[in-house]
């Protein structure tokens, strides 16, 4: 009789907690969501950044072998935009820039990548439509190398 009473003690307590899991799934579920896709937004423009950056140092890499300045700015644009399509980086708009002012034996020479990487399908998060990520490398020209 003991067990059937004290029994009896605890379902009554417990039923004043029926829904509450329920409830506060449905009130955290989006915060959740929000948290998450903020999560993402913050991968997407650190992998963003990662790929501009090794974007950056190949096309400075491959400006640098080039004879002229002509060559090595048209060298760059294109290892840029191979670098990042090979990793998958879709930019809106893509902007690399070559500084051959020191383009000499001993030299350098140095490439700035601008990637516009967009973020207008995270929505609910009240992110800017699309964030610019930007990167600047340098290559030393080799001091031995022959002449054009």
């Amino acid at each position: 009789m003991i067990g059937r009473s004290r029994s009896l003690r605890l379902r009554r307590w417990g039923d004043g907690e029926s829904g509450a899991v329920a409830t506060e799934l449905v009130l955290l579920t989006p915060l959740l969501i929000v948290m998450l896709l903020f999560v993402v937004a913050l991968g997407r423009l650190a992998g963003a950044r990662l790929d501009v950056d090794g974007a950056a140092a190949q096309a400075a890499r491959a400006a640098s072998i080039a004879r002229d300045p002509a060559t090595a700015s048209a060298l760059a644009q294109q290892t840029a935009t191979a670098a990042l399509g090979s990793d998958g980086v879709t930019c809106a708009n893509l902007s690399v820039n070559t500084d051959t002012s020191q383009f000499e034996p001993g030299g350098s020479v140095a490439v700035t990548v601008t990637c516009t990487v967009g973020l207008s399908d995270l929505t609910g998060l009240r992110l800017p439509a699309s964030e610019s990520v930007s990167s600047t490398a340098s290559s030393v020209i080799d001091t031995y190398r022959a002449g054009p």
